[in-house]
C-alpha cells in the first residue's frame, strides 16, 4: 500500500495580517506619526507572558 503525502493546513496559514495596537485611545499599525511622548508610553508598556 502507497503511502499518501498530504500537506496539513494550518487554519489562517498564508493569511498576511498588519499588527494593530490601542494607544491612548488611537488605534494604529505604525508607530510613524507619533511624537517622542507618545513612542516613549508605547516602550514603557509591561509585557505579559501567555502560557
Amino acid at each position: 500500500m502507497e503511502k499518501e503525502n498530504k500537506k496539513v493546513k494550518t487554519v489562517g496559514e498564508g493569511v498576511k495580517f498588519e499588527r494593530i495596537r490601542r494607544i491612548t485611545g488611537y488605534l494604529v499599525g505604525t508607530l510613524d506619526r507619533f511624537n517622542n511622548a507618545k513612542k516613549e508610553e508605547v516602550n514603557d508598556r509591561v509585557c505579559h507572558g501567555t502560557k
